[in-house]
């Protein structure tokens, strides 16, 4: 009886105490939130106003040229913003490939900015040719302190296990993926973001959060909680992931419906409540 009350106690201790000290935990820092200024259109001026209107600090902008960095920075620091992930354009095709990109990651550099995002859509016959690139394009991306994130297009990041292949075949710890969960059922049948994101997710460094239609190749991409992706079940995988990179709000619209600044302004403006209401974004 007695050993009965004293098992009882430990546990009843031990239960107190792990409650305790799941209170008393630090909560998870927040993520840092951008938008992406292509999600304007035609209408890119007012995004410089109407972001920091929404509380936005952030934004996913183009590398711009080394003479127009200071008055980008500028512009940037007036409205309170800055520039969190850059989106490079380098052909891959090439053979001076590696020399245009290691320009732009210098600009990264110089705007303080550890992301370069990068489309290498395409065919590639020879996928070891572009193996080597990319590897020697992390080699450059290093010197700078720039981190490669590799887009969901084809051929070489149409899904998870594609992704994988390429993260395992380039083998470098500056060249990863940039997630696009919008992307996943656009160019894929039969699977979504949350299956494909928890496949890569240890080579993910950026994050685009993108809602779709879920129909194959169609090109629906509305407000952020309109459309088919499980963005709540993404914000899960990566929380129970510890990821702590850079997240992108992306809205690219519907094919054939013309949308005015009002309507793209609104269209922002809805997405970023959608997100708050998921998680914790700075």
């Amino acid at each position: 009886m007695v050993r009965r009350v004293c098992s009882r106690l430990i546990l009843a201790v031990t239960i107190g105490w792990t409650l305790m000290s799941g209170a008393c935990a630090a909560p998870s820092e927040p993520l840092k939130l951008a938008c992406r200024l292509a999600n304007y259109g035609d209408y890119q001026e007012a995004a410089w106003t109407h972001l920091p209107s929404l509380g936005a600090k952030y934004v996913f902008m183009n590398v711009p040229r080394p003479d127009q960095v200071e008055e980008v920075q500028k512009r940037l620091t007036d409205h309170g913003l800055a520039a969190l992930v850059l989106r490079g354009e380098v052909d891959f095709k090439r053979t001076d490939a590696v020399d245009a990109l290691a320009d732009q990651a210098a600009v990264c550099e110089r705007m303080g900015v550890k992301y370069m995002f990068l489309s290498v859509k395409g065919r590639w016959p020879d996928k070891q040719v572009i193996y080597e690139r990319l590897r020697r394009a992390g080699d450059a991306a290093k010197k700078h302190g720039v981190t490669l994130a590799i887009e969901t297009h084809p051929e070489l990041g149409t899904n998870g296990d594609v992704l994988l292949e390429t993260m395992k075949g380039v083998h470098h710890p500056n060249v990863r993926v940039n997630f696009d969960t919008g992307n996943i059922t656009y160019y894929n049948r039969n699977t979504d973001a949350v299956t494909e994101l928890q496949k890569i997710i240890d080579y993910v460094a950026t994050v685009e959060i993108k809602d779709h239609s879920a129909q194959f190749e169609t090109w629906n991409f509305p407000p952020l909680g309109r459309g088919a992706v499980d963005i709540p079940g993404v914000l899960r995988v990566l929380r129970e992931h510890g990821f702590t990179g850079p997240i992108t709000i992306e809205v690219e619209g519907v094919e054939n419906v013309k949308r005015d600044q009002a309507q793209i302004q609104q269209d922002i403006a809805e997405s970023f409540a959608y997100l708050r209401k998921l998680g914790r974004f700075e």
